[in-house]
């Protein structure tokens, strides 16, 4: 490719297992929502074939848990949808701090959160009763939310 990677693609966790296995991958990049199985699924596969894969997990529903959850599979990175060639190529190479506990990194799930927030908020014309109710959420959680936006992360 343009950017010196040899990509190859599968649509299923259930047929990028087989793929990864024959040809174990030094990056890549999986959508939380495949076909079929979870892409959490797809993630401690691919952690437990090589624990040196550089994992960028993408989501267009991001969650501080689905974060969590991705990052202690394996995960380099998380980020949230849309997201350029530019941001996962950069991904790969900004690994979390492995000595800092996960709880406390908190800033760039937050950031995730709080743009997905702002997002939806934007899609229900600033409605927060009907962007609650698009993201399951408590009225009054989303508020809180809202009233605290998150610290810069570098």
């Amino acid at each position: 490719s343009k950017r010196g990677f040899c990509v190859s693609v599968a649509h299923s966790v259930e047929q990028a297992i087989p793929q990864a296995t024959a040809n174990p991958p030094e990056f890549a990049v999986v959508d939380l929502k495949m076909g079929g199985a979870s892409g959490l699924a797809l993630v401690q596969a691919l952690h437990d074939l090589d624990p040196n894969t550089r994992i960028v997990v993408l989501t267009g529903y991001a969650s501080i848990a689905t974060a969590v959850e991705a990052i202690k599979l394996g995960a380099t990175q998380y980020l949230a949808k849309p997201a350029n060639a530019d941001e996962i190529v950069a991904a790969f190479s900004h690994a979390p701090d492995s000595n800092t506990p996960l709880d406390a990194q908190p800033t760039q799930l937050e950031h995730l959160e709080w743009e997905h927030i702002q997002r939806a908020l934007r899609e229900h014309d600033n409605n927060v009763s009907a962007t609650a109710r698009a993201l399951n959420m408590h009225r009054r959680t989303l508020q809180r939310k809202l009233g605290k936006p998150p610290l810069p992360h570098d």
